[in-house]
């Protein structure tokens, strides 16, 4: 999609536009993708690392590896079969850490030995961890879906915390069902509750978990953060992208370009507040940017591998990037556009 300025286009029929000026501005991101050479592995969760390799999981079939986007070489580290990786981190030594999703631990790989140490869940309950993100300390923050906590991980020490969510009745399942987390200026961890119309936030220093409500039938399912410590999320029932003010609980929602069906799922925002996310619920999956400054929809662009569902997604700010894993079994970056700015 690409848009120009109404009083640009009638200024250039009348020969007044300087050559400057009257380029158009283009609102999309330019999309790229890479196929995986291990098949219907489900490449998922990218993290750029400092040296600039895109590592990732393979859900599926249990391995990490890394994408050197200057070359197109992969590179695979397997894990033990059942591990199910869900996410990777990377720190500022390049330590790969993963979610053994299927396996109740998180993994610690050094890539230049390929050694592996496991670190388990200190609670059998814990059997599922989901998501993570690193604080200002390098200790790990994670969700545990299935068995419904909000955990710390020590890096230094190894030693997890656990919070336990809000249970819920009347379901398949008792679990608030913790997904998506993010990290807020405070320090803080906020949390989709995916089986609720809640998010969460733990307080560090009390390790107290407190809830939001957002509206009733709303699925939460990821979240970002913007500087302002706005929380926005995609409501993957009620096809909304959805924004709480943490001070007020105010939540205010805009209808998704893909109607009630749109199935918001990976989330980014970028280095000017804008927001990035993806349609799953249209064939094929598309990238949908959203601008908090003036409540728009301002792009909208097909993923070209069809995308199947892209689940989450991570912003590079060197590179003005997202990279994102897709179920069509390939790595994918956007290049965004720069912020469009007024002309007078």
């Amino acid at each position: 999609m690409r848009r120009v300025p109404i009083l640009l286009l009638a200024a250039t029929a009348l020969g007044l536009v300087p050559a400057t000026v009257a380029a158009q501005y283009t609102t999309d991101p330019e999309l790229n993708e890479w196929r995986v050479p291990w098949e219907e592995s489900r490449p998922r969760d990218p993290y750029v690392a400092p040296d600039g390799k895109v590592w990732f999981v393979g859900q599926r079939t249990h391995y990490a590896a890394y994408l050197d986007p200057e070359t197109g070489e992969f590179k695979k580290y397997d894990l033990d079969d059942g591990t199910g990786p869900h996410t990777l981190v990377v720190d500022d030594d390049g330590i790969v850490w993963y979610t053994g999703n299927r396996a109740n631990h998180i993994g610690r790989l050094d890539p230049a030995t390929g050694h592996i140490e496991k670190f388990m869940m200190p609670d059998e309950r814990a059997r599922d961890p989901h998501t993570m993100a690193f604080d200002r300390q390098g200790d790990l923050w994670f969700t545990v879906q299935g068995g419904n906590y909000i955990g710390k991980f020590e890096t230094a020490t190894g030693k997890t915390h656990l919070i336990e969510a809000p249970e819920v009745t009347g379901g398949r399942s008792t679990s608030s069902r913790p997904y998506g987390l993010k990290m807020d200026s405070q320090n803080r961890p906020w949390a989709t509750l995916f089986n609720t119309n809640m998010l969460a936030m733990v307080d560090p220093e009390t390790m107290e978990l407190h809830t939001y409500e957002l509206p009733e039938g709303a699925r939460p399912r990821r979240l970002v953060i913007t500087s302002d410590d706005m929380i926005y999320y995609v409501d993957y029932a009620r096809g909304y992208l959805g924004r709480l003010n943490p001070t007020t609980g105010e939540v205010t929602e805009w209808p998704s370009p893909g109607g009630e069906r749109a199935r918001g799922y990976g989330m980014a925002v970028d280095k000017d507040d804008r927001i990035w996310f993806v349609e799953t619920g249209v064939r094929p999956n598309r990238f949908v940017g959203f601008d908090p400054e003036t409540e728009d929809f301002f792009s909208i662009t097909e993923v070209e591998s069809g995308g199947g569902s892209i689940r989450h997604m991570y912003y590079d700010e060197a590179n003005n990037t997202v990279w994102f894993g897709t179920d069509a079994n390939t790595i994918g970056k956007a290049k965004l556009p720069p912020k469009r700015r007024s002309v007078s």
